[in-house]
C-alpha cells in the first residue's frame, strides 16, 4: 500500500474498494489529510450506502460516494450541528483564469453545425475538444501575460469536472443533484444552502453565497440552464431541471427582502415502490391490499396531506397496483408522477408566454375526458380543475390525485368552497381519501411519513346537513401500527366491490378473505426484498396473470426456502376474520 494511503487504513469502513477510490481520487486524499492536519478528534467512517437505521445516529461523521469523483462528508461540528460538505475535484490555483482561457479556446474550436442530441453526447463532444485545446505536462504552468497554459494530469481531470459542472451540470449544485439521499435543496438568500436529507433531515451545507451580486449571477445562470431566464420584469420562475427536478426561482431584492432565492425538489430516477413504503412503515401490507382491490375495480382515490407529507411519493407507488392493461392519462404542472404502464399519456401544463397561449390543468383535464382513459391521474389539484375532476368521476372516469388537506373535513371544505365549488351532492363520486402526514419520531428526533387514516366517502346528508364517511384504517401513534376498522363495515368492499365480483350478501366474507390473501402476498414480497419499483411492477403483473392463489403459494415456497418456515405468517392480517 502506498505510504500516502497507509494512514487511512485505520479509518472505519476502509477496504479494498475504498483503497481504489482513494488511488483514483487525489482530492479525496487531500481532504482526509486536511482533517488530520486540523487534528479532528474523530476521523470519519467510510460507507458505500446509507441505511434508514442511520437515522438513530445522534452525531454522524461519515463519508459516502455519490458517483466518481464526488463524495459527501456529513459531520457534526463543535456546536453539535450536523453539516453537509461536498468533496469535489475543484481547481486549487488560478481557477478563474484557467476556466476563462479554456472557454475561449473551446468557443474557437467548437463546430456549430454539430449540435449534441443529449447529455451523454454533449459530454463526449466537450471532452474531445478539451483534449485538443489543452496542453498537458508533468506539472501545471500558468503564465497569464503570455496566455501560456500547461496542465498536470491531476489538474486536467479537475478541469474536466469544473467544465462538466458549468457546461452540462448545474454548477456548484452538482453534488446535491447527484446525491440520491437529497430530497430538497433550498437557498433562502445570502448565507449557506440547506438540503433536506432522507436520513438526517434538514442540514446546513458548507456551500453558500456571501454577496448579493454572486447570488444574483448564479440565479440568472440557473434560470438560463432551464431555458426560462429571470429578470426584474419576470422575477419568479417555476420550471424543471434537465434531470427532472422541480425548481422555483425568485430573483432580486424587490420581491424577496433577503435577496434572490431558489428551491429545488429533487427528482428520483427510480421512484419508491409500494413495498418500500411498507418497509419504511408509511403503511402496512393490509393497507396496500385494500388499495390494490380498489384500484383494480376503478375506484377514485385521493392522497391528501400537508406540504412534504409524501403525497406524490405515495401516489406514484400506488400506480403499480393499477391493472397492467389500463390506459392512463396523467396531468401535471411539472412532471413528477411516474407510471409503469406502457399505455400512458403524460401531459404537462404549458405556461403563458409572450406571443403564445398557455395550456392549463383545466384545459388538459377537459381534453383527457375525450381520450377514453381507464384512469386519470392529476398531480395536484389546486383550483377549478377540481370541479372538472368531479365531473370526470361523475361520468365514470376514475381519478387519482393529490390534494392539500390535513383531514377529510378540510378536504370537503376546500372542495365545496371557492374556487373549486364542487356541488355537495357530487362529493360521493370520490370513493376513498388517504390522509398522510410527516409525524415526529421521539426516538430519533426526526420526521417520518405515515398514513394517518383511509376513509371511504359515503356522501352528503341534506337532512342532517353534513358529510358522512367511514374511517376504515387508522394509525396508532403509541405503537406505530395500523388498525383495520372496516371488517363488516366497509362500504366500498361490501356494497361496491362485492357486487362487481358477483358475490351475494351471504358471500361477503370472501371479499375480506381476498383482502387478507393480498396482504399476505405483499408481506411475502417484502420478506423476499422485492422492493425496486420495476421489480414490484413485474411481480404485480405476474400476480395479475397467474392469479392470487398460485402467486401466493409460489411466493410462500420462496420465503420458506430462503428464510425458513418461521418467516411465514399463518394468522390472518384481519383480526376476527
Amino acid at each position: 500500500m502506498p505510504a500516502s494511503l497507509e494512514s487511512f487504513a485505520v479509518l472505519k469502513g476502509f477496504n479494498d474498494d475504498w483503497k481504489k477510490r482513494l488511488e483514483k481520487n487525489k482530492h479525496l486524499i487531500e481532504y482526509l489529510q486536511s482533517l488530520t492536519k486540523k487534528r479532528v478528534l474523530q476521523l470519519p467512517e467510510l460507507v458505500v450506502q446509507l441505511s434508514r437505521d442511520m437515522v438513530k445516529i445522534k452525531y454522524p461523521n461519515l463519508i459516502y460516494p455519490v458517483g466518481d469523483p464526488v463524495f459527501i462528508h456529513i459531520y457534526t461540528d463543535e456546536r453539535g450541528n450536523i453539516k453537509y460538505h461536498p468533496i469535489e475535484p475543484r481547481l486549487r490555483e488560478d481557477r478563474d483564469f484557467i476556466i476563462n482561457e479554456i472557454e475561449k479556446r473551446i468557443a474557437m474550436a467548437i463546430d456549430e453545425k454539430h449540435i449534441p442530441k443529449d447529455k451523454d453526447e454533449k459530454e463526449k463532444v466537450l471532452y474531445s475538444i478539451l483534449e485538443k485545446v489543452v496542453r498537458k505536462g508533468s506539472k501545471t504552468i500558468v503564465d497569464k501575460k503570455k496566455k501560456k497554459l500547461i496542465l498536470s494530469p491531476d489538474d486536467f481531470e479537475r478541469l474536466k469536472y469544473e467544465l462538466y459542472c458549468e457546461k452540462i451540470g448545474v454548477s456548484l449544485l452538482e453534488p446535491f443533484i447527484r446525491d440520491p439521499y437529497i430530497e430538497d435543496i433550498s437557498c433562502s438568500g445570502l448565507g449557506p444552502i440547506y438540503v433536506h436529507h432522507k436520513i438526517f433531515g434538514t442540514i446546513e451545507t458548507t456551500v453558500g453565497f456571501q454577496s448579493h451580486d454572486d447570488l444574483d449571477k448564479f440565479v440568472i445562470k440557473l434560470s438560463e440552464i432551464i431555458g426560462k431566464p429571470v429578470s426584474h420584469r419576470n422575477p419568479i420562475v417555476d420550471a424543471t431541471l434537465p434531470d427532472g427536478s422541480r425548481i422555483n426561482i425568485v430573483f432580486g431584492e424587490d420581491v424577496s427582502r433577503r435577496g434572490s432565492n431558489f428551491t429545488i425538489r429533487k427528482f428520483s430516477g427510480t421512484p419508491l415502490s409500494i413495498i418500500d413504503l411498507v418497509a419504511f412503515g408509511t403503511m402496512d401490507p393490509l393497507i396496500v391490499a385494500y388499495l390494490w382491490m380498489l384500484l383494480e375495480e376503478k375506484m377514485s382515490i385521493w392522497v391528501c396531506g400537508e406540504t412534504a407529507s409524501g403525497k406524490t411519493t405515495t401516489l406514484t407507488a400506488m400506480t403499480a397496483l393499477i391493472p397492467p392493461d389500463a390506459k392512463i392519462v396523467s396531468i401535471e404542472d411539472t412532471p413528477e408522477v411516474r407510471v409503469p404502464h406502457k399505455n400512458w399519456i403524460r401531459e404537462v401544463v404549458r405556461s403563458t408566454e409572450e406571443g403564445g397561449s398557455g395550456i392549463t390543468m383545466f384545459d388538459l383535464l377537459k381534453a383527457a375526458l375525450r381520450q377514453r382513459p381507464t384512469y386519470i391521474i392529476v398531480g395536484e389539484i389546486r383550483g377549478r380543475e377540481g370541479n372538472i375532476a368531479f365531473q370526470a368521476m361523475q361520468t365514470g372516469h376514475p381519478v387519482l390525485a393529490t390534494f392539500h388537506a390535513a383531514s377529510v373535513v378540510r378536504l370537503v371544505q376546500r372542495l365545496t368552497g371557492y374556487p373549486i365549488e364542487v356541488p355537495k351532492t357530487y362529493i360521493d363520486n370520490l370513493n376513498a381519501v388517504i390522509i398522510q402526514s410527516a409525524v415526529h419520531d421521539p426516538e430519533t428526533g426526526k420526521y417520518k411519513r405515515r398514513v394517518l387514516s383511509i376513509n371511504e366517502i359515503l356522501g352528503y346528508d341534506p337532512a342532517e346537513g353534513r358529510f358522512e364517511f367511514i374511517e376504515v384504517f387508522s394509525w396508532e401513534p403509541s405503537s406505530d401500527s395500523f388498525e383495520f376498522r372496516g371488517l363488516g363495515s366497509s362500504y366500498l368492499l361490501e356494497t361496491k366491490i362485492a357486487i362487481m365480483k358477483g358475490l351475494s350478501g351471504r358471500e361477503i366474507r370472501k371479499v375480506y378473505e381476498e383482502l387478507d390473501l393480498r396482504a399476505k402476498i405483499i408481506d411475502l414480497m417484502r420478506k423476499l426484498n422485492i422492493r425496486n419499483y420495476w421489480d414490484v411492477w413485474d411481480t404485480i403483473v405476474w400476480v395479475h396473470n397467474v392469479g392470487l392463489e398460485k402467486a401466493y403459494e409460489k411466493l410462500r415456497r420462496q420465503v420458506m426456502f430462503k428464510l425458513g418456515p418461521q418467516a411465514i405468517v399463518e394468522e390472518p392480517f384481519i383480526k376476527g376474520l
